[in-house]
């Protein structure tokens, strides 16, 4: 059984990716046994080697007392005998899923892979995926049989970024497998690491369970966006309504605000692209994804209004925007919604600063066109609180006064100042 040479150290597991999800999974399994962690990024290998995370989720202590080696050379993939796949699945330009990553990561275990070696795929992708898009690849790459030379099976990943209540070792861990087999072994082994598993029956059921996850959350999201409009529109406070309601015991506490991200932002649209193509058109799913994806345009003509309004000259106002990671406590900038709200801004020229302790200008500059400011003005016309990183949730009234004009709005998207500001105009979604 693998799951004892594991343990013995007779074998070794690698982990494919080390991005946010791939690392811990890397460094908490290699506390256990063997490791070889791989990515392809040279620059996050080193950083690795000197036991720097990027993503600064992992410590460098945590790094101490791990049987594993970071490499970026396919060589050192031949002693291993489970490969756990890390990658990015994003969508491209059109929201169309960018399985590129993936099969980049299939060509590479099909270079290396050996008879009675297994593969488990941790990135989140549609139902079918793995057995139709990636378990081909190997296949067709290593000259070996799925099922019959190799064993697969699938896993979704549960990493949430910021989060040090749900870690890797006490949420349910959902595994699938190719056969009865494979899923008793893949359990073997994830028990190694993690405390509570659930055996899902197939692959496809699997994939499905954690495409929905992050699905259910987007259509819960939309609708309290949705209903923050209305309710603007109104003249009620969102968050009014919602305390009230929350006094039913059977209600559910979502709240309106920017969704990016490269989880709830992206996978409802590897869900919708499998159900095009198997001749379905989702109407609730994407209806939900158009909501939650124009919420940077409704705030930024939200923000426009009030300038025009109590601005005489518009072209000179000033906005200061607080955040630009996708969440609060991360550094992580993919699909960050708050680059929709500085474009809009900007494409109506006004003069825009953003803040960010987390964030790192360059990246920002790289990926949206635009830089954090290292210092905040004593003028801002409008300041939005974007993201509720910690450094932004205990300000007190005085400072925003200090920096902001008499007839400034302070625009709360997270509900973080409701009923404390007085002294300048307050919205919030």
């Amino acid at each position: 059984m693998i799951s004892e040479k594991l343990q013995q150290k007779k074998t070794k597991l690698a982990v494919i990716g080390l991005g946010y999800v791939g690392l811990p999974v890397a460094i908490y399994f290699s506390k256990k046994i063997s490791v070889v962690g791989f990515d392809i990024n040279v620059k996050r290998i080193q950083s690795l080697k000197n036991k720097q995370d990027p993503g600064k989720e992992i410590k460098p202590e945590e790094f101490e007392h791990c049987d594993i080696i970071f490499t970026d050379n396919i060589d050192d993939l031949k002693d291993v005998s489970f490969y756990i796949v890390c990658v990015p699945t994003p969508v491209d330009e059109h929201k169309v899923p960018d399985l590129n990553f993936l099969i980049s990561a299939s060509l590479i275990i099909g270079k290396v892979i050996k008879q009675g070696d297994y593969v488990v795929y941790e990135s989140t992708v549609y139902p079918g995926c793995t057995e139709e898009d990636c378990i081909p690849v190997i296949e067709k790459e290593s000259g070996l049989k799925a099922i019959q030379d190799f064993k697969y099976g699938y896993s979704p990943e549960r990493i949430n970024l910021g989060d040090e209540e749900h870690s890797l070792f006490n949420v349910t861990k959902i595994i699938s497998g190719c056969n009865a087999e494979s899923l008793e072994e893949i359990a073997n082994v994830y028990s190694i690491l993690v405390e509570t598993i659930h055996k899902a029956p197939s692959v496809k059921v699997a994939e499905a369970a954690k495409v929905i996850e992050n699905t259910q959350r987007d259509l819960n999201i939309a609708l309290m966006n949705e209903l923050s409009i209305i309710f603007d529109k109104i003249g009620i406070n969102t968050y009014d309504v919602l305390n009230a309601a929350a006094t039913k015991w059977n209600f559910l506490p979502f709240k309106p605000g920017l969704v990016g991200g490269h989880c709830i932002g992206v996978d409802p649209y590897y869900l919708t692209y499998k159900a095009s193509e198997i001749g379905f058109n989702s109407r609730v799913i994407t209806a939900g994804r158009y909501v939650n994806d124009t919420m940077g345009n409704y705030i930024a003509k939200k923000i426009i209004q009030h300038i025009i309004k109590h601005s005489s000259n518009a072209r000179e106002a000033k906005v200061l925007i607080m955040g630009a990671t996708f969440k609060e406590n991360v550094n992580d900038i993919r699909n960050s919604k708050v680059a929709d709200i500085v474009k809009v801004l900007k494409d109506y020229h006004l003069n825009v600063d953003v803040v960010d302790p987390y964030a790192t200008s360059n990246e920002l500059k790289n990926e949206y066109g635009f830089e954090l400011v290292d210092k905040t003005a004593n003028d801002y016309d409008v300041v939005i609180i974007a993201v509720g990183h910690k450094d932004f949730t205990d300000l007190s009234e005085d400072y925003f006064t200090l920096i902001t004009k008499p007839h400034a709005l302070i625009a709360d998207l997270k509900g973080l100042y409701k009923d404390k500001i007085n002294s300048r105009a307050y919205w919030s979604l």
